[in-house]
């Protein structure tokens, strides 16, 4: 198992991350400086600024998606313990000791992140619309940060891509096991 390093802590949520997650944000503010240089037409020093906040806002909004799904999973009385960053991403972190939930319950609190990342996405649009006239730099952070909330937290969480254990591949996983068990009901 990789080492967790503590980050902190957000309310009762203890916050952690590998190594891999300073690789990813380093790796994640070159694509943005590029995207800078390439799509906004920025300067370099202007392009690196702008991705580093950018990059600084993805992993912002990585949090507010686990807090999605720890607001979630609080609703269902089976809470999250912690929140774990890892490459240019993060996991929700459980109890280990937790009972057997209904299939019900786990979709609950997997569709937590992807609908308050959808609620970031649409203020990340509303204020790129507003920066516009600001200036190039603002537009670019303000459209990556609208941009990132819509397509990787919201509806790229809702793929269902079992390799990374996204919010897809278990709302998928669990909706087929209740269907099944809907079935065996019925008949």
């Amino acid at each position: 198992m990789k080492e967790r390093h503590m980050m902190g802590k957000i309310g009762d949520l203890h916050v952690t991350a590998d190594r891999s997650a300073a690789g990813g944000f380093l790796l994640l503010w070159a694509v943005f400086s590029l995207l800078g240089r390439g799509l906004y037409h920025l300067r370099p020093r202007a392009a690196i600024t702008g991705g580093l906040l950018a990059t600084g806002l993805h992993f912002l909004s990585e949090l507010w998606h686990q807090i999605g799904h720890a607001r979630a999973a609080e609703h269902t009385g089976f809470p999250m313990t912690g929140i774990h960053l890892w490459g240019m991403l993060g996991t929700s972190i459980y109890p280990p000791d937790e009972p057997e939930l209904p299939d019900e319950l786990h979709i609950e609190r997997a569709l937590g992140g992807p609908r308050a990342s959808a609620g970031l996405a649409l203020a990340a649009m509303l204020v790129a619309f507003i920066v516009r006239p600001v200036g190039r730099t603002a537009l670019m952070v303000a459209s990556l940060f609208a941009l990132d909330n819509l397509f990787i937290f919201s509806a790229g969480a809702l793929l269902p891509l079992p390799f990374l254990e996204t919010d897809g591949a278990i709302i998928q996983r669990y909706r087929q096991a209740y269907r099944k068990r809907m079935v065996v009901i019925q008949e």
